[in-house]
Parts: structure tokens; sequence; C-alpha cells
């Protein structure tokens, strides 16, 4: 009797566990066939498509596709960049079924504040006090440019009495230079050729202290105004052996010849920059040097006694190829932390509404835009800011030549 029992239970089980599985079969088929016809019987705006999973994935950072992919081969989790946040499964879910990110209110506020949705900027590696209630502004439509010339630099100081009395030992210098020639090596340089390419869509934009004015809408001059920066950091790029085309161009009557207006500068410069680029085959860095509207505090560093303006990159992330220029901006940035700490406020993204969101950077994969202070600061602390840029840039340049086995001439 205990046999018969036995094997009417496992009958039993072997029965139940076939309907089971039939069940979940029929179900399954069921429910394939029901996704079916909703895909494909609804309205065009409510089907999947190949947009609607690229809207998806595209706001994910690429960081994260570097850690699934290194998950099998470890060579791109070594190229994972060390700044980039931890992986939380909740939160890529999250942010790919409602686009918003759980430690952005941004991606909230932006649908519901009117206006909000013009900071879509992205801080990429934020630098000494850069947060997202300080990023990088884009300077407001100037009413007028103020066309009076600078104050007159500081005249060096003048030797003391004692100083001219005292007798010069001319022929010991000529000595120590021979020998400081004889033991220098040959500097390096690129010749003949142009690598840099350094230009202002805003060219206009100056400094209030060196303008001796106070109110921000007077922060614009066209004598003496971000250009000037711009020549000084050429200059030290070509002491360097760099060489280095400064590009003076006047944006602003570009705007007035064609009736533009002042947010359509980035188009208004465009052709300015794909001419020199054409013209020029071996330039391959293309700056475009801006100054910020943010507070003095802000964008001011004291390094050794002396004041600088701090410096911040800014990448368009609507250029399809911009994570190139992103790697730039990030090595610039991080050589100049190591070299003067707290100089760089960091590296940014921009898009969306109310930005360019390229700004002229798919004429290089080289190319970035570069904040150097803001309209607080004196232009003498942009030109020290910007030589120092220059001296960081071409040790970047070179130590790059080397590395690829270029030649320098």
């Amino acid at each position: 009797m205990g046999k018969k029992k036995k094997s009417y239970k496992r009958k039993r089980s072997g029965v139940l566990f076939i309907y089971k599985r039939t069940l979940i079969l029929v179900g399954s088929i069921l429910f394939l066939m029901i996704g079916i016809a909703a895909l494909t019987s609804a309205g065009p705006a409510y089907r999947l498509s190949s947009q609607a999973i690229t809207d998806w994935t595209r706001q994910l950072d690429s960081s994260i596709y570097l850690h699934i992919l290194g998950n099998e081969n470890k060579v791109f989790e070594s190229v994972r960049p060390e700044e980039a946040p931890s992986i939380q499964l909740s939160a890529i879910l999250m942010q790919m079924l409602t686009t918003i990110k759980p430690d952005d209110p941004r991606t909230l506020l932006g649908s519901e504040i009117p206006g909000f949705s013009l900071y879509e900027n992205q801080i990429v590696i934020a630098g000494e006090g850069t947060n997202y209630t300080n990023l990088p502004i884009e300077s407001a439509q100037p009413n007028h440019v103020i066309e009076e010339e600078p104050a007159a630099p500081e005249k060096e100081e003048e030797a003391t009495p004692e100083e001219e009395q005292k007798p010069k030992d001319d022929s010991q210098e000529d000595k120590d230079d021979s020998q400081e020639e004889k033991d220098r090596e040959p500097a390096p340089s690129t010749g003949e050729k142009d690598v840099v390419y350094i230009y202002h869509t805003h060219n206009q934009e100056s400094y209030l202290p060196s303008l001796d004015a106070e109110q921000e809408d007077n922060a614009y001059n066209k004598n003496a105004n971000v250009t000037d920066a711009g020549e000084a950091m050429a200059k030290r790029l070509e002491e360097l052996g760099i060489g280095t085309i400064a590009d003076k161009t006047d944006i602003g009557a570009i705007l007035n010849e064609n009736g533009m207006a002042y947010h359509q500068s980035y188009d208004a410069s465009r052709g300015v920059v794909e001419a020199a680029v054409a013209e020029n085959k071996d330039v391959s860095f293309v700056f475009d040097i801006h100054r910020d509207s943010l507070k003095r505090k802000d964008t001011t560093k004291e390094i050794d006694g002396k004041t600088y303006a701090k410096v911040v990159f800014v990448v368009g992330a609507e250029n399809k190829e911009f994570e190139k220029n992103l790697k730039l901006a990030t090595d610039l940035h991080k050589k100049i932390e190591a070299e003067y700490p707290g100089l760089s406020r960091g590296v940014i993204t921009k898009q969306g509404a109310g930005v360019d969101g390229v700004y002229n950077q798919d004429v290089s994969d080289k190319a970035a835009l570069l904040e150097i202070g803001g309209a607080e600061n004196t232009l003498e602390e942009a030109t020290l800011t910007a030589e120092l840029f220059a001296e960081i840039f071409a040790d970047y340049y070179w130590e790059a030549e080397k590395v690829q086995g270029g030649q320098a001439e």
C-alpha cells in the first residue's frame, strides 16, 4: 500500500511539473504576442524606436559603458577615469526610465522651472571651489562697446644712482653667457610650422579694473580686451619653440556688418576658424579664449604672492566627437593642477537650449574653449595666467611629441 502511494505522488508531481512548464511556455508566448501587438499597433509617438533607445542611453555617462565592457576586457576598465562615479544599478535604471539623476536636481527642476533647462552643463572635473552654483556664465549681449584707450601700464622701476654707478664686469658676463650657451641643449622647435591657433569668438570681452569701470555691461573694449591675453599666450608659446597664430579678428564687427545678433557669435567666428585651419595644414590645436562673467572670488587665485585669473575648460558636448576634445581639456587641467593647484577651475561640458553646444570644436579633435578670469579680474592677471598656461602647454606638447616619436626640427 505504501509503494502505491509513493508511486502516485511521483506521478502527480511529474504532472504538476509538466503543467507548470506548459503554463509558463503559453504565458510567455501570450506575453510576447501582446507585446508585439502593442508595439505594432501603437501610434508613432508611442512606438519603441532606435531613436527612443538612443535617447535612453545617450544620457548615461560614458564611464558606465567602460565599466560594463571592463567586466569582459580589463583593458576598458584601465582607461576608465579615476574620478568617474561608482556604478549604482538603481540610479542607472532610474535615469534611463525617468531621465532624472538622483545626484543632480537640475534633471528634475529643469523641466519644471522656466529657464532652468539652460543649465544643462556637466562638471566633468571640479576644480577648487567649482560646483553647480558657480558654473561659467556666458557674457550677456553688450549694449555698447567702450572705445577709450586702456590705462597705461606701470613703468618698470628705474635703477637707483648706486646701481648706475656700480661697475659691470662685461668680460666676465660674456664668459658666463658663452659657457651657458655651450652647456645648454638645443631647444626644441616646430620650425616654420604653426601648430597652435588662438582666436576669440567674444573678442571684445574685457576686464573692469583695467578699464576703470564698475558696471559689468561696461566690461567690453575694442582696444583692451581678452585678445591681449591671447597675444601674451602666443608670444610665450613662440619663445618656447611652438609656432602659434594669434588671430585678432574683430568678430563683433562681423556681427554688425552682417546684421547678426550677439548669440550668433560662434556662427560668425566659424568661418574665420575654418579658413585658418584650411590655410595652415600644420595647425592641430585650436584655442578659443574668453573671459567669464562670475565674481572675482570665484575667478582669482593667489600663487606665491601674485594674483592670477583662474582658467576653466569648456567642451561642447553636441560635437559628435567631443570625447577627444574632452580628453585634451582633462589632460591640460590635470597638468595645471599638478604644477599650480587651484589655478584651474576644472572641466565642464555644455549642451542643450540656450548654449551653442559645439563652439566650433568640430574643426579639430584638439580644440578647447578657455575662460580666463572673470569681469572683475584685471588684464594683468589674465595675461599672467595666459603665460603660465603657455608654459604648461609647451611641456604637454613636447612630452606628447616624445611619446609619439615626433622629431622636433
